[in-house]
């Protein structure tokens, strides 16, 4: 039996999803919002592994009548043939207008997972594993932009015309 399990553990894929839920029921009953969301998962197979609204606002078009919307992400496992079963219930909801979901590498999925529960530690880099920089003072930058507008006016008085400009006389 340890073989089966095993089986079906390496048969569960990494999803995020992205939910664009309807804000103004979202405003009136936060948890129950959240609950369906989760819900719709569950019943396809799902184990919510994190979940938390993510941004509320302005649309870039009406969406079924909606201007505002509020982005819900949420990371969990499951079977790849469940998908279908996500999208469906989605369908039916009256509070999702939209969703997403993409497939997950583990190493995202974790990180991701860890930032969304507030683990710290992982989310910040070792002092010894981060890059380091270099660093130009003020007086290089200004040093190098002030070498680049000589030449530019230099350029220009001397009369050579700029690429894609033309000139009327």
């Amino acid at each position: 039996m340890a073989v089966g399990s095993a089986r079906e553990e390496k048969s569960e894929k990494l999803y995020e999803g992205m939910f664009l839920l309807n804000s103004g029921k979202y405003a009136a009953d936060p948890d129950g919002v959240s609950n369906q969301v989760v819900g719709i998962l569950e019943k396809a197979g799902a184990t919510v592994v994190a979940h938390r609204p993510w941004q509320d606002g302005r649309l870039a078009y009406l969406i079924e009548g909606h201007r505002k919307g509020l982005h819900f992400l949420t990371y969990f496992r499951m079977d790849g043939q469940g998908l279908s079963d996500v999208t469906r219930a989605c369908k039916l909801n009256d509070v999702v207008l939209r969703h997403l979901v993409i497939k997950q590498p583990k190493k995202l999925f974790d990180a991701m997972v860890a930032a969304l529960n507030g683990d710290e530690a992982s989310r910040a880099p070792s002092p010894e594993k981060a890059p380091k920089v270099e660093s130009n003072t003020s007086e290089d930058l200004h040093n190098t932009e002030a070498g680049e507008a000589t030449e530019a006016t230099e350029a220009t008085e001397a009369g050579e015309a700029t690429k894609g400009v033309d000139h009327v006389e």
